[in-house]
């Protein structure tokens, strides 16, 4: 599946969690990941990130897209990742 994450974290915390989504999918811009996982891998990282978020002052938004050829990207602006194979 391709998943999108957005994540607004405590100042503290930002960093870890962007060290630990680039082990798994490519970093968009600022708080954003993109990436095909499996269904397994998409578990994983959610288990990983509740360990290192604060439930109460933390937001992770989770985009599952089943089908990524479905999905269009634009981009206005400048592309941060620079990564134009994505989709």
């Amino acid at each position: 599946m391709y998943v999108i994450i957005v994540y607004d974290v405590e100042e503290k915390r930002v960093g870890k969690v962007l060290k630990y989504l680039r082990k798994y999918l490519h970093w968009v811009q600022n708080s954003v990941f993109e990436g095909e996982l499996t269904d397994g891998k998409f578990k994983e990282v959610q288990i990983g990130l509740k360990k290192l978020i604060k439930q109460d002052k933390d937001s992770i938004l989770f985009y599952k897209l089943r089908a990524s050829y479905e999905m269009e990207k634009e981009v206005m602006g400048l592309e941060k990742s620079g990564l134009d194979s994505i989709l």
